[in-house]
């Protein structure tokens, strides 16, 4: 396998392209739960990472009925992107003070975790973010009403 830095200037750009519409190859979740984490799975595929096939586990779209439940569900993403070893993308959480541009943000509660976002924009030293479900581009973070925030720096990937 080979490893190698994916272009998150690229994972912006998608962004910019498509927060405020819907990627006509991917379904829209909005009345599934939410779009968000679908949205940032798009924007990481349009970095360069290659998609992970293994049923249950992976990381991968084809179609509403086949995918992997962490292409679209916050805590499954997570763990994807946290413990992967094999094709596909793989990061790690780095504290919020660290943020910059292509990191993914997830916010949540004490209970669980809800909302997937990508960071497209540092102004002042404060975050702004692209999402879906509700859709945003350049909002700043602290808009946001959350509790718990952590940071996912997704920069690498193996094929």
């Amino acid at each position: 396998m080979v490893e190698y830095a994916l272009d998150l200037e690229n994972a912006v750009r998608y962004a910019g392209k498509w927060a405020y519409g819907r990627n006509p190859a991917f379904y829209d979740f909005d009345g599934l739960g939410g779009d968000c984490t679908n949205f940032i799975s798009q924007c990481i595929l349009a970095a360069g990472a290659p998609m992970n096939y293994t049923k249950d586990t992976g990381w991968y779209y084809v179609s509403l009925s086949n995918r992997a439940a962490a292409w679209t569900g916050v805590e499954f993403f997570y763990r994807f992107m946290m413990n992967n070893t094999g094709v596909g993308p793989f990061g790690r959480e780095v504290p919020l003070a660290d943020i910059r541009v292509g990191d993914v943000v997830q916010l949540g509660t004490e209970d669980r975790f809800y909302h997937s976002l990508l960071v497209v924009d540092m102004r002042a030293g404060q975050p702004c973010v692209a999402a879906h479900t509700a859709d945003v581009y350049n909002r700043p973070l602290y808009s946001y009403m959350f509790d718990l925030a952590r940071v996912l720096r997704i920069d690498r990937a193996r094929k």
